[in-house]
C-alpha cells in the first residue's frame, strides 16, 4: 500500500509538470520556470525508479493521460476510475504477498510444532524451555521484569532488550502471547516462545517493523517479578 500512496502522490505532481516531449535531447533550461518544470520530471522518474514502480509505467501512455487531462480532450478515465484503477492493482498484490506469509508462517508452525523439546498450547502457542528456573511464577496482574529477542522466522531481530531490562505488568500492554506465555515460567528461567499471528501483531502486523501474518520468535528470561 505504501508503493500506492507514492504513486498517487506522483500523479497529483504531475499534474503540474508540463512536458509533452518524448525525444531525450538536451533541453535548454533559460528561465526559472523550466529548471522547476525539468526538476518535478527529474523528481518524479527517480522516485519511480527507487520504488520500483518505473517498469509499470508505459511512458508514452503517460504522457498522453497527461495530455488529454491538461488539455481537456476527453480522457479516457476519469479521476475517480484513475485511482480506482491504481488502487486495484496494488490491492491485488497486497492480498498476494499477504496470503504467501500466511502460508509461510503456517508452514513454519506445523514444522515446528514436531521439533524436539517443544511444546503446544491449546492456543497456538508454542514454547521449548532453554533453562528452567526456580523462582515464583508470575500472576497476570503483577509486574515483571525480563530480558527479551524478538526475531522474525527468517531470524531478522526486530527488537531486543538485552542489555537494559524491560519492565511491564503481563496484563497490560503486551501482547497476548507474552501474557500466556510469561505465566508458564518460573524466575530464573528463559524459554524460546513461537508466536501465531493471531497472538502477536495479528493480520496486520506493526508498520514498518513486522509484516502482516507474522509468526514470531521470542526468547525471554525471567529476571523478577516486582
Amino acid at each position: 500500500m505504501e508503493k500506492f500512496k507514492n504513486l498517487l502522490f506522483y500523479a497529483s505532481v504531475a499534474l503540474f509538470f508540463v512536458s509533452c516531449k518524448n525525444e531525450t535531447n538536451k533541453v535548454n533550461l533559460v528561465s526559472q520556470r523550466d529548471s522547476l518544470s525539468y526538476a518535478f520530471g527529474v523528481n518524479i522518474a527517480s522516485s519511480l525508479k527507487q520504488d520500483q514502480l518505473d517498469t509499470l509505467v508505459n511512458n508514452d501512455l503517460l504522457i498522453t493521460g497527461f495530455n488529454d487531462v491538461i488539455s481537456n480532450t476527453n480522457p479516457q478515465m476519469t479521476s475517480e476510475q484513475a485511482i480506482k484503477t491504481i488502487q486495484s492493482y496494488f490491492l491485488a498484490i497486497q492480498e498476494k504477498e499477504m496470503s504467501k506469509a500466511k502460508a509461510e508462517s503456517e508452514k513454519f508452525l506445523a514444522e515446528n510444532a514436531n521439533k524436539e523439546g517443544v511444546k503446544v498450547l491449546p492456543s497456538g502457542l508454542q514454547y521449548k524451555v532453554i533453562k528452567e528456573g526456580k523462582g515464583k511464577k508470575p500472576k497476570a496482574d503483577q509486574k515483571v521484569k525480563v530480558y527479551y529477542v524478538g526475531k522474525l522466522i527468517n531470524g531478522t531481530v526486530f527488537d531486543e532488550s538485552t542489555k537494559e531490562p524491560a519492565e511491564f505488568i503481563l496484563n497490560n500492554s503486551v501482547i497476548p502471547a507474552w501474557q500466556e506465555g510469561l505465566q508458564l515460567m518460573s524466575v530464573g528461567s528463559k524459554y524460546e516462545f513461537y508466536t501465531p499471528y493471531q497472538l502477536g501483531y495479528g493480520e496486520r502486523g506493526y508498520p514498518g517493523v513486522i509484516p502482516p501474518y507474522s509468526t514470531l520468535i521470542f526468547e525471554i528470561e525471567l529476571l523478577s517479578i516486582e
